[in-house]
């Protein structure tokens, strides 16, 4: 590596936030970039440890310790090349990854690992900078034409490496914009739209064709996309929201969280909010946490969303609900090194101000005459003594009852599997025991020409995963339609990287 004892000259540094008090007043990302030889330093940490796990770590394969060499002899454009060998959209995973990498680093096993994840996100900025990033459009075409439906990062991840194979692809997208849970879920703060514009401007200069608007199944007939494209892509994500089937669950202020999500993501983006009710959530109307007081039930990343927003909402309180109980601020044992570890985590969302509380359940929603909310019957939760050689119960503890008020409740209990209704139906795609879309080792599903890929096949997961899963099986897709494949296979990367050095 280009500095040896980087790891021990360097201490692990991350971006500096702007002030809690002032960015819960916008919309805005968060952090304060890091100059280049911040970043320089940091890549210098990354040691020559012999065998790197944080491959392993990385579902999509990254060529990690040699784009950090590289950025650290200030070869910025061959980072960036590393880089993209593996990841379509390093600016996406460099913003709302949890870093499975680092999890994975071998400098982490007795120090703070390595800041792959802000290296990364610096590496596809300073390339954008300084016009490394250009439209690469394939010379020849195939004349074979695939639909991609879905415009997420699996669909978009898909089109690219099949436009690049040189065929016509068509990403359908039922939404007014591309992007998917990127677009109309994560909110602004996080990830500011014009990374998703900058990035769909490059690829329809490379010849993805977009349509939006278009729902496979509705607006657009089935058969008709059946009947026009040589193979296609599901990529719709799963979309349909874990419920709380509880008394009171008709009560008005009750709301899936990418309800919630999608309403400010569009005012954020300057657009009319419309109330969907074709989809698999259903709204009363503009939802606002102002003045309001707020529980959020999940404890996961969408939950920590919902707090955010609700703090630039100007909340009365937030308050966030995880059933299980509280995970270890430190080292868990039962996850050790390189797995990635069942850890307490605290959100930018977090330091802004919210009361998080493990090992409850919500047994009641509380409403008035007119059918509004008004408050939360809830419980404690705990774990019951072993008797008779029997394993103890996770359980809720007696005498623990009570009703705490409550004008909105965010539902953040992540996502069952996709929506059947409409496209699946209606193509006659079979369903695993969990409702995701079946399909092969080749992403194939029961409809030869149909293949699959993110969280529609997976289930819900992480952006690095839909990413991983639209490249493979874009490159199965290519070997179907041409018999072989010059597409890049997960791993396979390092192997060219190292050859053309």
């Amino acid at each position: 590596m280009g500095k040896p004892t980087g790891f021990m000259e360097f201490g692990r540094e991350l971006p500096k936030k702007r002030d809690p008090k002032e960015r819960v007043n916008d919309y805005k990302e968060l952090y304060i970039p890091f100059q280049e030889k911040q970043v320089e330093a940091q890549a210098a940490r990354c040691m020559d440890c012999g065998v790197p796990f944080c491959h392993n770590g990385c579902p999509l394969g990254n060529i990690i310790p040699e784009f950090n060499d590289a950025v650290y002899k200030e070869h910025w454009e061959e980072a960036y090349q590393i880089l993209s060998s593996t990841n379509n959209f390093p600016e996406f995973t460099g913003r709302i990854c949890p870093a499975p990498c680092e999890a994975s680093c071998v400098l982490g096993i007795n120090k703070p690992p390595v800041a792959i994840e802000e290296i990364e996100k610096n590496i596809i900025e300073v390339a954008f900078a300084k016009g490394y990033v250009k439209p690469c459009p394939p010379k020849t075409r195939t004349g074979k034409k695939v639909a991609v439906i879905g415009g997420g990062p699996a669909g978009m991840a898909a089109a690219a490496q099949l436009n690049k194979a040189g065929h016509t692809v068509t990403l359908f997208e039922r939404a007014d914009e591309i992007g998917g849970l990127l677009r109309y879920g994560i909110p602004d703060f996080k990830l500011e739209k014009t990374v998703i514009d900058r990035r769909v401007k490059l690829m329809e200069a490379e010849g993805v064709i977009f349509k939006t608007n278009s729902n496979i199944g509705g607006n657009i007939k089935v058969k008709e996309v059946l009947d026009n494209f040589d193979a296609i892509v599901l990529t719709g994500g799963s979309t349909v929201g874990r419920d709380l089937s509880i008394p009171g669950r008709h009560f008005k202020g009750v709301h899936f969280a990418m309800e919630f999500l999608t309403q400010q993501n569009k005012r954020a983006g300057g657009k009319a909010v419309e109330i969907d009710h074709t989809g698999s959530a259903y709204t009363n109307g503009d939802i606002f946490a102002t003045d309001k007081n707020i529980v959020v039930i999940g404890g996961g990343d969408t939950g920590s969303d919902c707090v955010g927003t609700s703090n630039r909402h100007k909340a009365k309180s937030i308050t966030q609900f995880e059933l299980m109980p509280k995970p270890p601020e430190g080292k868990n044992p039962t996850t050790p090194w390189p797995n990635w570890p069942m850890i307490l985590r605290t959100s930018t969302s977090h330091e802004e101000g919210a009361a998080r509380q493990w090992s409850v359940v919500t047994k009641e929603f509380i409403g008035d005459a007119n059918g509004n909310l008004t408050g939360l019957k809830i419980a404690e939760m705990g774990w019951t003594k072993a008797e008779d050689g029997k394993l103890p119960k996770y359980q809720e503890l007696e005498g623990t009852e009570k009703v705490i008020p409550c004008e909105l409740t965010l539902l953040a209990m992540g996502f069952l599997h996709p929506q059947h209704a409409g496209m699946l139906n209606d193509m006659g795609i079979e369903y695993d025991e969990r409702g995701n879309v079946k399909s092969n080792a080749e992403y194939q599903t029961n409809n030869p020409k149909v293949f699959a890929a993110g969280d529609m096949r997976r289930g819900q997961s992480l952006v690095v995963w839909a990413i991983s899963e639209g490249r493979e099986a874009a490159r199965n897709v290519d070997l179907y339609l041409m018999g072989t494949t010059n597409l890049e296979a997960k791993d396979a990367g390092l192997f060219d990287v190292v050859v053309a050095r």
